[in-house]
């Protein structure tokens, strides 16, 4: 069994005494983990478990209902059965929605938008949209909250990063499926980039924090302390993990984790990450009231730019896959 922290956040509507705690144990855990288990997150098990029944749902239906929603390069929403990670595709399916965007954004933000976004695509399931929908929303209320709390377990102002994602944050949720065997047929494999080793291979998220909602299967595992940890399933808990902005923005005080998914002999796996970005427009710097008494890690990276790399190296095999220590000051 692992020690990966299990944090309460109910006491967060408490005392400011309370929020600075809860605070500090994000610190702790971000730093040496960059994972940890959220209790009493405030999302309703209820809403869960529709989204688990359409999840099931959407990932039975026939090849070529989901085929219909096809993820492209012009348009990274939608359904896809072989993504890429670290140039090696990964053995599950993926369906992939985000944010609808704020209405009234500057042309520049909607290129950025249209450019990396694309747009929702949703399948012909009764209920589907509108359950989707509100666990993003419900994701998208946490992702505020835990990001305040991560600013104060940096010493920082509790709204010291909110700037950079409102009105535009560009998050998303994606709906992965672990299947036993290989969804492609075999004419399709002999074209495409070979399985690896690994359901998912080992990587870091890309954007500011991840909240994941993971089934009873396991597979997750955390590289921490020279090792690799099982990030073992825990009735009512979310897993939240940092991302690479994270980790530039508190000039690694919190670590972008690699982790990865092992094999499925058994049975198949589900899981659902709520993935927590900025603007496009954001450039993503250590906090200036960090940087008193350190220098800067990392020089400034456009998110927009940052994402679509990742994106391109995610739908194909476009060369290498950008990585955090590129933007390293040496």
């Amino acid at each position: 069994m692992n020690d990966i922290p299990i944090i309460d956040l109910s006491a967060q509507a408490g005392t400011e005494e309370k929020r600075i705690s809860i605070a500090g144990q994000i610190s702790e855990a971000c730093s040496r983990w960059g994972f940890f288990y959220a209790l009493h997150h405030g999302i309703s098990d209820e809403l869960i478990q529709r989204v688990w029944r359409q999840t099931h749902h959407f990932f039975s239906l026939p090849r070529q209902e989901k085929l219909k929603i096809l993820r492209s390069k012009e348009n990274p929403r939608g359904y896809y059965d072989r993504e890429l990670t670290k140039n090696t595709r990964d053995l599950k399916e993926v369906f992939d929605f985000g944010r609808v965007p704020h209405p009234e954004l500057p042309d520049d933000h909607a290129a950025n938008r249209d450019r990396i976004n694309g747009y929702n695509r949703w399948p012909d399931l009764a209920g589907f949209k509108s359950t989707m929908e509100e666990y993003f929303n419900a994701c998208e209320s946490l992702g505020l909250r835990l990001l305040e709390l991560f600013c104060l377990g940096m010493g920082s102002p509790a709204h010291a990063m909110r700037t950079e994602f409102e009105p535009d944050h560009t998050s998303f949720i994606r709906l992965n499926y672990y299947p036993l065997e290989d969804p492609l047929e075999t004419e399709v494999t002999a074209q495409v980039t070979a399985l690896g080793d690994m359901a998912l291979q080992h990587h870091s998220d890309a954007g500011a924090l991840t909240i994941l909602l993971q089934d009873e299967v396991g597979g997750l595992q955390v590289h921490a302390g020279g090792r690799w940890w099982d990030v073992e399933p825990i009735p009512g808990t979310l897993v939240i993990n940092t991302a690479d902005m994270m980790q530039v923005w508190s000039n690694d005080r919190y670590r972008a984790p690699l982790h990865r998914v092992l094999p499925i002999k058994d049975q198949p796996r589900y899981s659902i990450p709520f993935f927590f970005n900025p603007s496009y427009a954001t450039d993503c710097a250590p906090l200036e009231s960090l940087l008193d008494k350190e220098d800067a890690h990392y020089r400034p990276i456009n998110w927009g730019t940052f994402r679509q790399l990742r994106t391109d190296g995610d739908y194909a095999d476009y060369g290498k896959e950008v990585q955090l220590g590129e933007y390293r000051n040496c």
